[in-house]
């Protein structure tokens, strides 16, 4: 038999593991969507790019954030560390791409599969189902947009990417999309202005810089040729 000293100690030990299996399960667990949006303000490059052993700041928010938190990582296209300005480039994409309905993201996918097939016309009825059924998901009319373009749409392109701006302020992607729409109808100027404002929203779009200096420069012929 166990003494009453030697099953106290015993009793002490068990609760005392208990205690600290029940911290390193929190240890664990990924951060909440408000421990993440904290993370992302921290001073620290790391501590807004991941915690320890476990996704933190925009990497978390990658995998849960919702449209009410695109403003807060957007901020990070800005931020001072190369890593966490990429991350969040991601991070919104992934945000963006997500309708907070189950059944429509499953139709979203299907239509994002269609196009990487090439299957065009198929991904158009896809898109344009879900703008029927939610106006509000931003990113079924940046999707049609990029498929009228494919398709030599111009116009029908730039009025959906029209409706995606009205919708999602820091839509790079929309922002640029209208630069290569008006590249393709020959007004420069226009194509230069929406690049512009495509990399004040962010930064790190690799090629734009050089593609605004590319047009400046068309226009400077042109301008020679007519004098």
């Amino acid at each position: 038999m166990v003494c009453a000293k030697c099953w106290r100690v015993c009793l002490m030990l068990l609760t005392l593991l208990m205690v600290l299996h029940v911290g390193w399960a929190a240890a664990d667990a990924p951060p909440s969507r408000a421990q993440a949006l904290k993370s992302i303000e921290q001073p620290s490059a790391q501590a807004r790019l991941a915690g320890v052993a476990r996704l933190a700041g925009v990497a978390r928010l990658a995998e849960i954030g919702t449209m009410a938190d695109a403003d807060h990582v957007a901020k990070r296209l800005h931020d001072d560390d190369e890593q966490v300005r990429l991350l969040a480039s991601d991070a919104l994409w992934q945000i963006w791409s997500r309708s907070g309905v189950k059944a429509i993201d499953s139709q979203y996918q299907r239509g994002v599969q269609l196009m990487q097939a090439s299957r065009l016309g198929e991904a158009l009825a896809v898109f344009s189902g879900i703008i029927k059924k939610q106006p509000g998901f931003a990113e079924a009319w940046n999707k049609r947009a990029t498929i009228y373009f494919m398709l030599g749409e111009y116009q029908l392109s730039l009025k959906d990417c029209d409706q995606v701006m009205k919708r999602n302020h820091n839509h790079f992607g929309a922002l640029s999309g209208y630069g290569q729409i008006y590249v393709e109808l020959g007004d420069y100027k226009r194509a230069i202005d929406a690049f512009e404002r495509a990399l004040k929203v962010n930064p790190n779009m690799p090629g734009t810089s050089e593609m605004i200096e590319l047009l400046q420069e068309q226009l400077r012929k042109k301008q020679r040729n007519m004098i």
